[in-house]
């Protein structure tokens, strides 16, 4: 582990999956080893209104929120929500918005958009690919396993790894 603090926006609308993303996410770097701060502003929650969750991680993180102009790696999954949240995106940061039209063609069930994108975000990051999945079997248990992680693997397989 480098110290470096991994900043990682999360935004959507309301029944997108947001939330669960960030906690995905969360789990991951937990099981990687990470300390791991997350706030979640999901007052709108209901279809159609903002969501949008923090996520940082690192060898220590006093605070769950991302600075203006900090945020590392921008994941949204919807466009209205990438174009007002963008501003919060560092100059070298890395704004996943293009995959998110290639992630709706791919993807049958619109519930998975959000393990898709989690799958592209994960050949970004440092996390192993076996946190990844320990992480998708403690969020998906049951009957949703199988099916979220073939989507996050085709998520994965979208960069060339």
């Amino acid at each position: 582990m480098d110290n470096k603090t991994c900043n990682i926006l999360f935004c959507g609308i309301g029944g997108q999956g947001v939330l669960k993303a960030s906690e995905i996410c969360g789990w991951a770097a937990i099981f990687d080893g990470y300390h791991v701060k997350k706030s979640e502003v999901h007052g709108m929650s209901q279809r159609g209104g903002s969501v949008e969750s923090h996520l940082r991680f690192g060898n220590k993180v006093f605070s769950p929120l991302i600075t203006a102009g900090c945020v590392d790696y921008l994941v949204s999954f919807h466009q209205d929500e990438n174009t007002r949240m963008k501003k919060l995106l560092k100059s070298d940061g890395v704004d996943l918005v293009e995959y998110l039209g290639k992630a709706q063609a791919q993807i049958q069930d619109p519930k998975h958009l959000n393990t898709f994108l989690i799958g592209v975000l994960s050949t970004f990051l440092s996390i192993k690919e076996a946190s990844w999945i320990k992480a998708i079997e403690k969020v998906f248990p049951g009957k949703l396993l199988s099916q979220n992680k073939e989507v996050f693997f085709k998520g994965r397989r979208m960069i060339k790894i």
